[in-house]
């Protein structure tokens, strides 16, 4: 019986695991090295300091995700992939402060092929974040509030037994960056800290073998990133074209997986749900061209790397400022 709700159990990482992510990118934006210099010094050292930046901003997104958890206990391994998109709207509201607003919308497929069960997540996130620079100093904060509708599908051997409920998605983080350039070349060490707390309400599966139910989960996590980014960009034909790279420690201090009641007909058995490892490691890479002071393309990689967890995320995105 426990084995039943192995998607349930994939499917609350999953909420807690896209609310980390998209959290950790609106950090990352908003202390960007490269994004900090442009706040700076639009012409990327090829204008003066005393030019202004633009006031606005708007930016696009479209990414994936692959990742997979290893087996844990009564969980069998799964396999997940995500496709999403992201719009945000951002101002500089006083010199060396900004605040950025976006929407994440992303569809995960999840399968448990041992368990011969798979669901769909359905998710949509509200962000909101912040820098302030004082001298080579940056404090951002991001929050996320998000929510969502799962529907799983247990392939019983007497037909299917399908559930759908909901999915809420809370998370804060606050990050403290150092910008050191060196000519054209910076290294920004940064101290992250970052609290997310994903539920998943109760099912009530129908139809196939020996229906179940199972009670609504919550899942916290609270953890500190250590880590730096390193990058140099090279101006050409009045474009600006960036490269840089990053990698963070992490350690989960306090997580709390969370647990579900799972009855089928009088009886009844406690499951505890799935997280992280307590250490793990962060790491990526970005490529930027800078077309004008108004325009620019990038790519990103962003990869976590857990015990029993990994994802791969790539990110094509366009910001246009003005």
């Amino acid at each position: 019986m426990p084995a039943a709700i192995n998607s349930e159990m994939s499917a609350g990482a999953a909420v807690g695991n896209l609310g980390s992510n998209f959290l950790e990118r609106l950090g990352d934006q908003a202390s960007s090295g490269f994004g900090r210099a442009l706040r700076t010094n639009p012409g990327g050292g090829g204008a003066s300091e005393a030019t202004d930046a633009p006031r606005f901003r708007t930016w696009g997104e479209a990414y994936g995700i692959s990742a997979t958890t290893s087996a844990q206990g009564e969980f069998a391994a799964d396999r997940r992939q995500t496709w999403g998109g992201v719009a945000g709207f951002g101002l500089r509201v006083a010199p060396g402060v900004n605040v950025g607003f976006s929407v994440d919308q992303s569809r995960t497929a999840i399968d448990v092929p041992l368990a011969l069960q798979s669901a769909t997540l359905d998710l949509t996130q509200l962000g909101f974040n912040a820098s302030v620079d004082k001298g080579p100093w940056t404090w951002a904060i991001a929050l996320v509030d998000g929510f969502g509708n799962i529907n799983s599908s247990r392939d019983t051997g007497f037909g299917l037994a399908t559930a759908g409920y909901d999915a809420h998605i809370f998370g804060a983080l606050t990050e403290l960056s150092y910008y050191w350039t060196i000519d054209q070349s910076r290294i920004v060490p940064k101290a992250a800290f970052e609290y997310v707390r994903a539920t998943t309400g109760s099912l009530q599966e129908v139809g196939g073998l020996d229906p179940v139910t199972a009670t609504g989960t919550t899942l916290e996590r609270s953890r500190i990133l250590l880590g730096a980014e390193i990058g140099h960009y090279w101006i050409f034909d009045r474009k600006i074209f960036d490269l840089s790279a990053y990698g963070k420690f992490v350690d989960n201090v306090a997580q709390d997986f969370g647990s579900s009641i799972v009855s089928l007909g009088a009886e009844s058995i406690t499951v505890q749900g799935i997280g992280e490892s307590q250490y793990g490691a962060d790491a990526g890479a970005s490529a930027s061209l800078s077309l004008s002071n108004t325009a620019r393309l990038y790519l990103n990689y962003d990869g976590k790397f857990r015990a029993a967890t990994q994802s791969h995320q790539g990110t094509l995105g366009v910001e246009l400022k003005w």
